[in-house]
């Protein structure tokens, strides 16, 4: 793959829809000036029983931090309205770590000197047996983005052995056309999951030089290509830290809401991961994002979309998720090994994409759930 592949057009036999989307997205982030929000306009977002973009955008604007209080109170009211006390929980299961995408911020890079390993379908099924005697009923199938190390037919297998275990399987993988994700829907996954890592589209860029995922616009209309293709749920994400997070966050709010709009029959959910330790990370002078600005994100994302599911993963510490699942977060992993392998009795076979900060695992969190009076989920969802 050479370097100079143009980031914003597709490759051969990437799926291209009709829409208007992107644009829409990036110019509503461009034009997004969050320093010209004023405690008034905080104020009177948070006054309005039903948001509209420019209440979201004065919710994530500077302006609005000394009233994380107040956000933090309504999302509560919120998530409570729509998602009672319950807290769904999940683990993630990491089949492989081959990825053929230059991205300099991940641990699993092409060009990273990690142990790379693939689970046989013997070994996908051991792992899954180990983690549902654990009780969780949830799983979130993830790889590194290669088409040839895992191709569509090995992510399907691994789905269809996932739905003997689970009620729950999502899938966190490279972006697919919409027939590879109606494989992918018929073989057993529920819902899609693709972080656009940043939607400043230079920046962009700049991070992912070699590899599929350098192409931005596809990996844009993932979520939609999955909904096309069947899926019931889509997650969006900004790895916030990469760029200027606001922004990052606002556009992922953005993106999520017309997607909304136009397919309301899908569910929604959000994840807010900030930029962990990782191998070469000095490399892209990372942009800190503190816990009064991550409260702040995840608050206005509840609070502009109260019917979306929010995920709170292990790259925050326990103190953190113990708290925001009393106010927002309505999804938490637990038991979580991010290298290939691990769950069951054997060794780890491959490295970790990035460190964790909560090594909890299922029932620990299961019981830090109901000390803060909420109810576990492993389910949410019952098929008839």
């Amino acid at each position: 793959m050479e370097k100079h592949i143009n980031h914003m057009e597709y490759m051969e036999g990437m799926e291209v829809i009709k829409s208007d989307m992107l644009e829409k997205v990036i110019d509503a982030m461009n034009g997004y000036d969050y320093n010209k929000y004023t405690e008034c306009d905080v104020r009177a977002a948070l006054a309005r029983d039903t948001l509209m973009p420019e209440d979201f955008a004065a919710l994530l604007s500077p302006a609005a931090l000394p009233f994380l209080e107040e956000m933090a109170q309504r999302a509560q009211i919120e998530t409570r309205k729509h998602f009672g006390n319950s807290i769904a929980m999940f683990t993630p299961l990491y089949i492989a770590n081959y990825c053929e995408n230059y991205c300099i911020y991940c641990g699993f890079n092409c060009y990273n000197k990690i142990r790379r390993a693939r689970l046989t379908a013997e070994e996908i099924e051991k792992e899954m047996q180990s983690i549902s005697e654990t009780g969780l009923q949830e799983i979130l199938i993830l790889t590194g983005e290669s088409r040839k190390m895992s191709d569509v037919d090995y992510i399907a297998d691994a789905c269809r052995i996932a739905k003997k275990y689970f009620q729950v399987v999502g899938v966190e993988v490279y972006p697919m056309n919409s027939d590879e994700y109606k494989k992918l829907h018929a073989n057993g996954a529920d819902f899609v999951t693709v972080f656009q890592e940043t939607y400043n589209s230079d920046k962009y860029e700049t991070l992912h030089l070699e590899g599929h995922k350098r192409i931005f616009p596809y990996r844009f209309y993932a979520q939609e290509r999955a909904i096309l293709g069947g899926m019931r749920g889509v997650g969006f994400a900004a790895l916030l830290g990469l760029d200027d997070f606001r922004k990052d966050a606002f556009a992922t709010g953005m993106h999520a809401y017309l997607l909304q709009k136009k397919y309301p029959h899908a569910e929604i959910a959000f994840s807010c991961p900030r930029l962990r330790p990782i191998i070469n990370n000095d490399k892209i002078n990372p942009k800190d994002v503190h816990e009064p600005q991550l409260l702040q994100v995840v608050c206005a994302y509840r609070i502009f979309m109260p019917f979306a599911s929010i995920t709170i993963s292990t790259r925050e510490c326990e103190r953190f998720r113990n708290n925001i699942i009393k106010i927002a977060a309505t999804k938490i992993s637990a038991g979580v090994d991010v290298g290939i392998g691990g769950h069951s009795d054997g060794e780890k076979k491959g490295d970790e994409q990035f460190e964790i900060s909560d090594p909890r695992n299922v029932d620990e969190v299961f019981k830090a759930i109901e000390d803060a009076g909420l109810q576990p989920v492993m389910s949410d969802y019952i098929y008839v």
